[in-house]
């Protein structure tokens, strides 16, 4: 069995022979709940590869779904869309500064598409011309766009708060671009680690569904019990480690469902056959432990915070509780918080 370590390409995956745990079936009913979408997950959850899966579901390639469950289930034909996919990770921003980067992802964009990249140096202006131009390539005048880590340059920058304000309302405009776009898209999906207020970034943008909290996202990414079942059952019986020791060291998100183990670890301790902490290991942000350090927060077992807390972030008035959390670093347990695993 190969396993996906840091694969996060659905279609290399499938081209490539490593195991996939199907979650086909379930992006397909979040897809088919609405047409725009925010879902916030921790690092190392899966939410690349479900946004790379959209990506593939909309290419019209049916074939590279074989023996998964949206190859008979989705309409491969009828719903294939151009796809503007934006993965800011991916755009260099802290050497070019953001406003640069964004025009290379829209110039990059333009050519994978097959658009002439749209003129001139401001970057709204020419997403929504990329948006159009894109669109007007299919018979039905709609394309579908994916952010990835749309939070990516703010988030990296929350030691200088200045400047993580600064590339906020730089990114404002640029979302708000696509709800004056609704007549050229057919879908919206972003997400990120972060959920930033409404206000402070996506104030144009009012219309998305917020995921994060949904009962339909709660096992949209991170692997369930049965899932382990169907596709691991044999694996994890070779490495010695009993279920339930499993169970205590990788099954611990949640949220507001099913408890979710992590993929990256448990793929790593298939391969490896050693428990070890491999998420919180693989880096902790060290605005993380500033933060904590700067407000005075060092234990915060048990404390309480509703829905608007959690998926509230605010640069003018971070709450370390919001942050940890949805960084990964807390988990939750109705009505309190808990260190998550």
């Amino acid at each position: 069995m190969r396993y996906p370590i840091g694969n996060q390409d659905f279609r290399s995956l499938r081209d490539d022979g490593f195991v996939y745990v199907d979650k086909t079936e379930h992006i397909c009913r979040v897809l088919d709940a609405g047409k725009y979408f925010f879902l916030s997950r921790p690092r190392r959850f899966g939410k690349s590869l479900t946004v790379s899966t959209i990506k593939e579901l909309y290419s019209g390639d049916r074939a590279l779904f074989a023996g998964l469950w949206a190859y008979d289930n989705w309409g491969f034909a009828e719903r294939q869309r151009p796809v503007i996919h934006i993965k800011f990770d991916e755009t260099g921003f802290q050497t070019s500064g953001l406003p640069a980067a964004i025009n290379y992802v829209i110039d990059y964009e333009a050519r994978r598409l097959g658009v002439a990249a749209p003129p001139g140096e401001e970057y709204g202006t020419r997403f929504r011309q990329l948006i159009e131009a894109v669109a007007a390539t299919h018979p039905s005048g709609r394309c579908v766009v994916l952010v990835d880590e749309y939070d990516k340059p703010i988030i990296h920058d929350l030691r200088d708060t200045a400047k993580a304000m600064h590339h906020r309302d730089l990114l404002r405009p640029f979302y708000g671009v696509l709800k004056g776009a609704d007549a050229f898209l057919e879908l919206v999906f972003i997400t990120g680690v972060s959920a930033f207020t409404k206000v402070s970034l996506f104030s144009d943008l009012n219309n998305l569904r917020q995921l994060t909290l949904d009962p339909l996202a709660y096992t949209l990414v991170g692997l369930t019990e049965s899932e382990l079942d169907r596709y691991f059952a044999e694996a994890i019986a070779a490495t010695g480690v009993s279920r339930e020791e499993v169970r205590h060291w990788y099954n611990g998100y949640t949220w507001g469902g099913e408890r979710v183990y992590n993929p990256w670890s448990m793929l790593q301790f298939l391969s490896s056959k050693q428990r070890r902490n491999y998420w919180s290991d693989s880096g902790t942000p060290a605005f993380v432990t500033d933060l904590m350090a700067r407000g005075g927060e060092y234990d915060i077992e048990g404390e309480e915070a509703s829905p608007v807390t959690l998926t509230s972030f605010d640069l003018a008035n971070v709450r370390p509780v919001a942050v940890l959390w949805q960084g990964g670093y807390l988990t939750l347990d109705e009505p309190t918080l808990h260190r998550g695993r």
